[in-house]
């Protein structure tokens, strides 16, 4: 039998999966590498949250692979045999320590796979990539799945993924509920009730990492408590926050997922996405444990609450993970509606009187966190109604939230949020006025401007946003099917209060730190 080659294994940051196969023994002449490096947290500014996050993460599963008698080296951020890079670094442990073969998990940022394969051709030792074992697709089985279809519509690929996985399936046919999709049942807004359990929170005290990153220099964004971090960092923490998510939130969740209030940091939502995304918990542990839950208190529980959930993770999670692979890497230089303007600075500190704006970037400032409708219908239908250039949206996204890694961010905000892509994800923008926001939220009531109002001084912002942006992208929709009924109410708005529109919609662009 031949010799074992002398192995090096790459573990990158967002690669956590206690139950890979590669875990299940230790190789005897096998050494596992994971890197805190300056390659990673500085090509976007991060917030210090999930600068933090990753590192005790990464260094909770190196202990874990150690305890069970895995070789690991790990450098940390400011080790001094740490190049900082990671062609430098590996280069670097191959030549000194003789290895024979590097192995590495496939990589879900495009930009990392692209490193990773130009740098194997330059080695002279063997080589492999596994995959990541993680999700419930391969990266070409969407556009498999679309291939000869004019439109790339989640609804369908979700269908076929609850059937081809036995998911809230009343048989090999027929969904649970008669229903595939309770959408129009997870729209309420929450006014108080029912009461919302706190969130399974940890207290954690990462004073020390702080330090380090102080040290390095790292430059972050947002704040942090150090004596009591606030999220999941171990395959124990998540497994827990599923748990609470499950026994405290799911009965609700679906009913208010869409839902925003002052006064509630994360309302029913399950606080699972930077677990899920750095692989310490795996979507079909998820799924089958919230659908278990179901089946076990149906007399509780409602089917709209947790298809809700389901549909997040099983269709839209895989299904922008394909886009992400099947569009790259073009989809990073998408602008469709040449939007060029900056973000505006108070994306950075919330120093607005509008108090959608102000709370939503407020609270992502405090928890490198904002779930779905905060990002898709506040802070990302400003962006597009300011029309900002979607590289400046990009940053913003990739760096605020924790969970926020390239394959799932620029999918979202290029695609759902700033529709750059012209309808590859969306089939509309998703744009709306001040009526939308006050609908779902309590964020208009003690707000400095009037949501009835649209060109006054005191007017709703984005009342006169929404309007002007019509217009101004009147020849891009026209053609759309899906804008037939605003680009008519539109046309019969008188002309003289689309001028007042107009002008108040450009002293906004042109002056956002103004409002």
């Amino acid at each position: 039998m031949a010799k074992a080659l002398k192995t090096l294994r790459l573990i990158l940051g967002d690669q956590l999966n206690h139950q890979h196969s590669w875990f299940q023994s230790a190789p005897e002449d096998t050494t596992y590498i994971m890197m805190e490096m300056r390659q990673e947290t500085d090509y976007v500014v991060h917030h210090i949250q999930k600068v933090i996050g990753f590192f005790a993460a990464m260094r909770n599963f190196a202990k874990y692979l150690q305890e069970r008698n895995h070789k690991v080296l790990y450098f940390k951020i400011n080790d001094k045999a740490n190049e900082q890079d990671l062609e430098k670094n590996l280069k670097k442990l191959i030549s000194e320590k003789k290895f024979e073969k590097l192995e590495y998990q496939l990589p879900d940022e495009f930009r990392l796979d692209e490193q990773l394969k130009t740098f194997c051709k330059k080695l002279n030792i063997e080589t492999e990539a596994f995959d990541t074992e993680h999700f419930l697709t391969k990266r070409g089985d969407l556009e498999k799945f679309f291939k000869g279809k004019k439109q790339l519509t989640m609804e369908y690929f979700y269908r076929d993924m609850r059937k081809k996985y036995d998911i809230l399936m009343a048989s090999s046919k027929d969904p649970e509920g008669e229903k595939w999709n309770f959408d129009k049942s997870n729209r309420k807004k929450w006014n108080g009730k029912p009461e919302i359990p706190h969130e399974r929170g940890f207290r954690k005290d990462v004073s020390g990492i702080f330090q380090e990153i102080e040290t390095a220099g790292i430059k972050t964004i947002g704040s942090v408590n150090q004596k009591s971090f606030n999220w999941p960092t171990s395959r124990e923490d998540s497994l827990s926050v599923l748990n609470y998510f499950c026994k405290h939130l799911l009965r609700h969740f679906g009913d208010f997922q869409d839902a925003m209030h002052t006064d509630e940091d994360y309302l029913f939502h399950s606080r699972l996405s930077f677990s899920l995304n750095t692989k310490m918990i795996s979507p079909k542990e998820v799924i089958d444990t919230v659908a278990g839950c179901y089946y076990d208190h149906k007399d509780e529980i409602d089917i709209s609450q947790v298809e809700g959930f389901v549909r997040q993770i099983l269709g839209w999670r895989e299904y922008m993970r394909g886009i992400y692979w099947k569009e790259m890497p073009g989809y990073r230089k998408s602008n469709k509606l040449r939007n060029q303007n900056d973000l505006p600075p108070f994306y950075w500190n919330a120093n607005t009187k509008m108090n959608c704006l102000h709370h939503s970037i407020k609270h992502s400032l405090d928890n490198a966190y904002a779930h779905h409708i905060q990002r898709l219908m506040i802070t990302g239908n400003y962006a597009l109604l300011t029309q900002t250039h979607p590289d400046e949206v990009d940053k913003w996204y990739l760096g605020i939230y924790i969970d926020a890694i390239e394959w799932v961010e620029i999918t979202n905000t290029r695609g759902m949020s700033q529709f750059a892509d012209g309808g590859i994800v969306a089939t509309k923008p998703y744009v709306s006025s001040g009526n939308y926001i006050n609908k779902m939220s309590n964020y208009c009531k003690n707000c400095h401007y009037n949501v009835n109002k649209k060109t006054e001084d005191n007017a709703c912002p984005f009342n006169s946003l929404y309007w002007n942006f019509l217009d101004t992208n009147r020849k891009e929709f026209s053609g759309n099917q899906r804008m037939n009924m605003m680009m008519s109410l539109l046309n019969k708005r008188d002309p003289e209060e689309m001028e007042k529109i107009r002008k108040r919609a450009a002293q906004i662009i042109s002056k956002p730190s103004d409002f």
